[in-house]
């Protein structure tokens, strides 16, 4: 007999990108009205780097949320080949920063201030290791000599496993994984290594991205790869394995910025992300671990209580529409005009 709805406790989204400004007023409704909480990425185009930085976006985010007063913005800090350790020690003992975002300089959007050189940085990360700060990367090798489809296996061999030998109690969050070779590699490692996995990548390879013409909308860093790398993430995410757990990577660009000659990367996922996951773990046959993906192993990695509400999904189609958002900012969401099998009926 088919499941026509399922009740979870309150999911958390482990990676979002909810922009600044006028974006962040339009987009950050979509993220607190399903999530208890969300991981917010550093990114801007001034990155997020000291305590007093994050205060102040974190005010910003509770101000464009008014409507969701239980929702938490948990913020982190930008690293630089420059930051220091007293500056996230003292952020992570106030309760500012809950982690900390590796980006390879210019691996991505609003990168170019991040890391050159892992190794500048080992002090602070041999002080976010003594107390428990999470690392969260962006696992992708950045270099002309590398392919794209490649960038996150090579980060693996050269960055990934070599920081894990000299830092081995280094709690690590690989985000965003993309590849077959991620997945197996988070599950043959200890347990302060997890992933996080996006639903667009459970749902598209990168055919569905090239073939028939570009989709800019579908054009994300880490860019989608090939059919076995989708099954690999589909099998991890629905296996019930306290390694994986939920992140969006929601990240929005106005249609402009992607519908252009240098389109931007980015998908924008936050409107109808529980739905897409229910969908993805419905397929797979595995809807009773929807819940420990979505809302258990991520505070359990985390060390944070699971959340108090439940949500609720129900068996009943929908549409997503064509857009989101106003004027010069309109948002093209993921799969944008399609229906869905599922639909977020209430917060209990």
């Amino acid at each position: 007999m088919a499941t026509e709805s399922i009740t979870l406790t309150q999911p958390d989204d482990w990676h979002v990108h909810l922009r600044d400004g006028e974006m962040l007023h339009q987009v950050a409704g979509y993220t607190a009205r399903q999530f208890g909480r969300a991981i917010i990425m550093p990114n801007l185009p001034t990155p997020v780097t000291t305590v007093a930085m994050a205060s102040a976006y974190r005010q910003r985010i509770l101000a464009a949320t008014q409507a969701y007063p239980e929702f938490k913005p948990l913020m982190t800090a930008y690293l630089t080949d420059t930051i220091g350790p007293q500056e996230l020690i003292s952020g992570h003992q106030q309760g500012v920063f809950t982690a900390a975002k590796l980006y390879p300089a210019n691996a991505t959007t609003n990168s170019s201030f991040g890391v050159s050189d892992i190794k500048k940085i080992y002090p602070v990360l041999e002080a976010m290791q003594k107390i428990g700060m999470p690392l969260l990367v962006h696992g992708e090798v950045v270099s002309n000599e590398i392919d794209i489809f490649d960038r996150e296996a090579v980060f693996i061999d050269e960055i990934m496993q070599p920081l894990l030998r000299d830092l081995p109690e280094l709690k690590v969050v690989f985000e965003h994984i993309t590849t077959q070779d991620a997945a197996d590699f988070v599950v043959s490692q200890s347990a302060n290594i997890a992933a996080t996995i996006t639903v667009h990548h459970l749902q598209i390879n990168r055919n569905h991205m090239l073939v028939g013409g570009i989709k800019p909308h579908l054009y994300c860093l880490p860019v989608a790869k090939r059919e076995i790398h989708r099954l690999a993430l589909r099998k991890a995410a629905t296996s019930g394995s306290q390694k994986f757990f939920l992140g969006t990577d929601t990240a929005p660009h106005a249609i402009g910025d992607k519908e252009s000659a240098c389109g931007c990367a980015g998908i924008f996922s936050a409107p109808h992300a529980l739905e897409n996951y229910a969908q993805v773990f419905e397929e797979e046959g595995a809807l009773e671990n929807l819940e420990a993906f979505a809302s258990l192993n991520g505070p359990a990695f985390y060390g944070l209580p699971v959340n108090q509400k439940k949500i609720t999904l129900v068996k009943e189609n929908q549409q997503i529409p064509s857009t989101f958002g106003q004027q010069a900012l309109l948002v093209s969401p993921y799969k944008a005009g399609e229906t869905l099998a599922w639909r977020l009926l209430s917060e209990q």
